[in-house]
């Protein structure tokens, strides 16, 4: 069985936006599982995604208390045979793929945020990384961006970077 994942993170609303893209609400209604990797900055934004379907999600360096009490810093689930991770900053790009792979060694996919800049890395031993961007806050970007992908037995697949 295949589960659809949509990605999402740094929103930043009302900061950058006064609420989520339409484009990408439907991919939430589309997707089995919405992952959203910190800096939604309200807790309305949490709950309006949770109307779309299941989240699990982090809270980011912009959010506050209460998102602190509602999320964990760290989200982990295994779906599908594959065992994600979410968490919303990794540091510095450079050295970030062997960086996340020694502080995440039973992990096959990790999700982060933080930068707003799309990002897609395998780690030495396999380590999937992915960033979706912002689909909100696009900063020296080009395109707000969102990632889809599907999990199924124990693989990554049909990984797709989608613009606004």
């Amino acid at each position: 069985m295949a589960t659809r994942l949509l990605l999402i993170s740094d929103t930043h609303i009302p900061g950058r936006a006064r609420v989520i893209p339409t484009p990408v609400l439907r991919a939430a209604d589309h997707a089995d599982l919405i992952v959203h990797a910190g800096d939604w900055v309200t807790a309305s934004v949490l709950e309006h995604l949770s109307q779309h379907g299941e989240v699990l999600g982090v809270w980011g360096n912009n959010d506050g208390a209460d998102l602190r009490d509602r999320l964990p810093e760290i989200a982990r689930r295994e779906i599908d045979g594959v065992r994600v991770a979410v968490i919303h900053e990794t540091g510095q790009a450079p050295t970030r793929d062997r960086r996340m792979a020694a502080a995440f060694p039973d992990t096959d996919l990790l999700v982060f945020g933080h930068s707003h800049i799309p990002w897609d890395s395998v780690a030495p031993g396999g380590l999937r990384l992915l960033n979706p961007g912002s689909p909100t806050d696009r900063r020296r970007q080009p395109d707000h961006t969102y990632l889809t992908l599907t999990l199924d037995a124990g693989t990554v697949r049909d990984v797709t970077l989608l613009t606004l």
